[in-house]
């Protein structure tokens, strides 16, 4: 009788899983950089922002750093 191996069976059958494993960790590490790669493109006025609405920083702090970007 034929045993019906698609993937040739045996160590065959090891090497397609682990390229199909490592397929899978790829590309979910390429869309977890992508998806850092969009939060790093904050400009610092951003980041200033976002520092004074979280209440990181004071409204003076604020206002002097701001006025220090836009020289």
């Amino acid at each position: 009788m034929h045993d019906f191996n698609l993937f040739g069976g045996g160590w065959m059958m090891f090497i397609w899983w682990f390229l199909l494993i490592a397929l899978v960790v790829i590309v979910v590490r390429a869309l977890m950089n992508s998806n850092q790669n969009n939060k790093n493109n904050d400009t610092p006025m951003d980041i200033l922002k976002r520092r004074y609405a979280s209440g990181e920083i004071d409204e003076e702090e604020f206002n002097k750093r701001k006025k220090e970007l836009h020289k």
